[in-house]
């Protein structure tokens, strides 16, 4: 039990268990407890009443939570409208002419967050050099606009105006307007959120970001005044899908980074962990109770991307780049109409869960395979404090079996096996269909499930080594404490690669700068910030760019033939052509990110010793039962290698070491296997 000074906490709500990770003066508290879908906020300090922490010892606190991406999914969230220029109201149900189902004759465009009849026009327009040819009509936004707005009930609205990225005055003195007539009324200004081209994008990305944001705040607030009334005085913050953190009250003006922030600090807490044992280039592998989400990380870092969509709808902000399927714990295993076994992606969720949770759910789930195959124990599960019914695995899942023509215990091996499919399907579209060899990679599982599928999914892959931090289950509330203050911000200006190119790229860079230091101001962060500079550059002609990122401590000695050839590089990476190209080039975007590192990293481990081997335990394993060994995971002494097949536990999740395979555990606690 923790309950020192200078105690760092982190707490996340996950669509099926709450973790919470405590790193003090007096050593490391770890708990996991259930979900509460309908209001999430209760899981987390469900977790911390049973860590049995003293809130006012906590010094600091960084919460990830599900909130934003669930109101999106769920349409749970705000009335929102939606203001852009006359002409242009149906920008978001237009999209693009692309589809993501491209035989599917009754395929249906994604349905926007905002009504039709919740989206308004104003008089304006800016040309896109950043000229205003007609300005913005003032009494037509008082005389109509306003009114709509109030009688329409809207808490929140998205402004995004033409051009609005070259030159925001317009949207500024919208807001201005907007916020004297409607005081309560939360406005989200394209320029603000994304400020960059392709209106549609804009457009959604602001929109999403309107949505969530009352949404957001509510959740943070009710947070902030529930921990402060039972004695919290440090400092509350906030996970991005960017893989960094920010005070609570920034996400006031930023709620659509809150997407998708849980995976992303699992991807920083497996990176940080590793990054002690000398590990560098790693794919994470978390497998939940709801889903699995895998992405490459090189050279130590994350790979970001700009293109992204959450149900169909695009988001234009730098994020972690995580590909996700519908495979975890409780991942419904059935059978479809041509008689074929399949995993997900519809999951039990946390209400009610698998079968064997014993809270009504009928359904036969990943979880309960593992039971019947005995590689999870149910004794064993959440450390023996949450009681398991093996007998309602079984009853789910038999009339599988025998629609299948197999016994149960071979439709619970084949189920898995089939969930291990799938994950090496979505690991190749990250590495092999990008040109990353997944054999130069070591996997890293965690999540509760993520140790009891990586040996089968590394061996698939060609990948030999297979590195599980201490306490998995948990590595996505490690990753909170664990990663730094980031904000990123972005700006599209476009002009030639030539010899003026390296002083407007300085210049931008200074801009940027200047602008980003301001913002960490205002949130009084102090320290002395890193800079990343991207720019997104493209041959002319073409529809897409490739980002080109800057060391910004040689801006100053930037030539024109070192921007042309740092593009030639990145384009040849990702097209395999373009070398040598003569052709003209542009740059398109610009994105700063501002990273204020930790000044101290939290060490992860676990250190409780034991025997090596505890005894000896039955697995159903290839159609066939096995003889293996059982042992606590973290009672492996350092050095000393263990073969498969075996079964470590831990209070948090179970690894499964299959026969050729062995385990052995380093000094910073990660449990290494390896293939033999």
């Amino acid at each position: 039990l923790t309950n020192g000074g200078r105690m760092r906490l982190g707490v996340e709500v996950g669509g099926t268990f709450t973790d919470l990770v405590a790193i003090g003066e007096d050593g490391i508290t770890v708990t996991k407890v259930p979900s509460v879908p309908l209001q999430p906020d209760e899981g987390a300090f469900n977790a911390l009443i049973q860590s049995q922490i003293p809130i006012p010892s906590i010094e600091e606190l960084s919460h990830g939570s599900t909130v934003a991406t669930n109101a999106v999914l769920e349409r749970k969230g705000f009335p929102t409208a939606f203001v852009t220029t006359r002409g242009f109201r149906d920008i978001l149900r237009l999209q693009r002419h692309g589809r993501s189902r491209i035989y599917d004759l009754e395929y249906v465009k994604p349905e926007p967050v905002v009504a039709r009849a919740a989206c308004y026009e104003v008089s304006e327009r800016i040309l896109a050099d950043g000229s205003i040819q007609s300005r913005l009509d003032t009494d037509q936004v008082r005389q109509e606009l306003v009114p709509e707005l109030h009688s329409g009930g809207y808490q929140a609205v998205a402004i995004c105006l033409l051009n609005a990225y070259v030159n925001p005055v317009h949207e500024e003195a919208l807001a201005e307007l907007l916020a004297a007539e409607l005081p309560n009324l939360r406005v989200s200004l394209s320029s603000r959120v994304s400020r960059e081209f392709r209106e549609f994008e804009r457009a959604s990305t602001t929109a999403l970001s309107a949505y969530v944001q009352p949404v957001v705040e509510r959740y943070i607030d009710r947070f902030v005044k529930r921990l402060e009334s039972e004695g919290f005085t440090g400092r509350f913050s906030v996970m991005q899908s960017n893989g960094g953190r920010l005070p609570a009250e920034a996400m006031q003006s930023s709620a659509v980074t809150a997407l998708l922030s849980g995976p992303a600090a699992g991807v920083i807490g497996a990176t940080r962990q590793l990054g002690r044992s000398g590990y560098q280039n790693l794919i994470t592998f978390d497998m939940g109770g709801t889903s699995t989400d895998v992405c490459m990380v090189t050279e130590g870092k994350a790979q970001l991307t700009q293109e992204y969509s959450i149900d169909g709808l695009p988001i234009r902000i730098p994020l972690i780049d995580i590909h996700t399927i519908g495979a975890g714990g409780g991942s419904v295993i059935w059978v479809d109409d041509g008689g074929m076994l399949r995993i997900g992606p519809q999951s039990s969720g946390a209400d009610p869960g698998p079968a064997c949770y014993g809270r009504g759910g009928q359904l036969p789930t990943l979880t309960d395979a593992h039971l019947i195959r005995n590689t999870v124990r149910p004794e064993a599960f959440l450390g023996g404090r949450m009681e398991i019914f093996s007998d309602r695995s079984r009853a789910a899942l038999q009339p599988v079996a025998e629609r299948l023509g197999m016994s149960l215990e071979d439709a619970a091996d084949s189920a898995i096996q089939l969930a291990n499919a799938n994950v090496v399907r979505a690991i190749q579209l990250i590495s092999t269909e990008r040109g990353f060899d997944p054999r130069d990679y070591v996997l890293v599982p965690f999540g509760g499930a993520g140790p009891l599928h990586a040996a089968s999914v590394a061996s698939d892959l060609g990948v030999s080594q297979v590195v599980v931090p201490p306490s998995a289950g948990v590595i996505s509330a490690f990753g909170l404490i664990a990663s730094d203050f980031t904000q990123f911000s972005s700006l599209t200006r476009r002009v030639m690669v030539d010899e003026q190119a390296p002083k407007l790229l300085r210049e931008t860079y200074a801009a940027m700068q200047n602008e980003a230091l301001a913002k960490f101001q205002i949130l009084k962060l102090k320290g002395d910030p890193v800079f990343d500079f991207v720019a997104d550059m493209r041959f002319v002609g073409q529809a897409f760019e490739v980002p080109v990122s800057f060391d910004v401590g040689s801006l100053e000695t930037l030539t024109q033939a070192d921007i042309q050839e740092r593009f030639n590089e990145e384009h040849h990476k990702v097209f395999f052509f373009g070398g040598a190209s003569s052709k003209p080039v542009e740059l398109v975007s610009f994105r700063l990110g501002m990273t204020l590192p930790l000044d101290q990293l939290p060490i992860l481990s676990e250190d409780r010793p034991g025997k090596s081997n505890d005894r000896e335990i039955e697995l159903y394993i290839n159609r066939g039962w096995q003889k293996g060994r059982l042992a606590g995971q973290a009672s492996l002494a350092a050095g000393a290698p263990l073969a498969g097949p075996a079964l470590l536990e831990d209070p948090t999740s179970t690894l499964f070491l299959p026969q050729g395979w062995e385990a052995v555990r380093d000094e910073h606690h990660n449990t290494i296997m390896t293939r033999i």
